[in-house]
């Protein structure tokens, strides 16, 4: 599933080519993806312009002079597709602006979504509402890890998983920013301690700035809106490298799994 990286380096992708454009045509090619597409899709979007585009969370959102905001999920599979030599029967969503360029909203597994908000109100709109602060933002500092976590009994990996706690945070990046922190998957919560939070805030704004600079992870379906991979993958650390040596300590990377999910470290930098 694409996580914060991936979802922003589509968004940056997207704003040269939609900010400030008119949309002159929308296609749904199907009624729904994950859920049921909106049925006034083509009637919200052409004649709109684009006023931005922002990411919340995993969520990518393009703001209108309607004062809507449409929200996209990317799911399993999804990308965005820049001038599509030929529209192929993944492409289910059209969007043409006015200056002739064509997105395809390309999703194969089709758990991606897409929806409407008026914009004064997108805060509270499910599934936005609860969410916690963005990771890249100063809102997300160790005081506020450190309260998240005080008195919490879950390991720490989970923790960084929940939503509610900061946002947009997923399986790889987790891994990796554990691992630059040196701090074990499955510690406690409660038992993780200041310095180790002062460790970890930094660790994973380094990890996700890295990530999007290299154009996000490309595992199995994501590219880049102009069709290059993400190259972040050649930099993993621990992540998907289980019985390789670590890069500092050259014992294994091991694997366990929480809560379904695979965690990579390296039981000797980790404690």
């Amino acid at each position: 599933m694409p996580e914060l990286p991936e979802v922003e380096t589509v968004v940056r992708g997207l704003t040269p080519i939609w900010d400030g454009k008119r949309f002159a045509r929308v296609e749904a090619r199907r009624p729904d993806l994950r859920f049921p597409l909106p049925e006034d899709l083509g009637q919200r979007l052409v004649g709109a312009t684009v006023t931005g585009l922002s990411r919340r969370a995993k969520y990518g959102l393009v703001h209108t002079d309607r004062g809507d905001t449409m929200i996209f999920h990317l799911g399993m599979s999804g990308r965005m597709r820049l001038d599509p030599p030929e529209i192929g029967r993944h492409d289910h969503v059209i969007f043409e602006t006015e200056a002739g360029q064509v997105v395809a909203f390309n999703d194969a597994r089709r758990f991606g979504s897409l929806d409407f908000a008026r914009t004064e109100a997108l805060a509270a709109h499910p599934p936005l509402a609860g969410l916690g602060p963005e990771p890249l933002s100063g809102d997300f500092s160790a005081d506020h890890l450190e309260a998240a976590l005080a008195g919490r009994l879950a390991p720490v990996k989970a923790l960084l998983l929940d939503q509610r706690l900061v946002a947009g945070l997923g399986n790889i990046y987790v891994c990796e920013a554990l691992f630059m922190a040196g701090v074990h998957p499955e510690r406690l919560g409660q038992d993780v301690t200041r310095d180790e939070v002062r460790r970890l805030v930094p660790a994973i704004k380094s990890v996700l700035e890295s990530a999007i600079a290299a154009g996000g992870s490309s595992l199995r379906d994501h590219v880049q809106v102009d069709g290059e991979l993400g190259y972040f993958q050649k930099q993993w650390s621990v992540y998907g490298r289980e019985g390789e040596r670590c890069g500092t300590c050259a014992k294994p990377v091991e694997r366990l799994v929480q809560s379904g999910r695979s965690s990579f470290y390296c039981p000797s930098c980790q404690r």
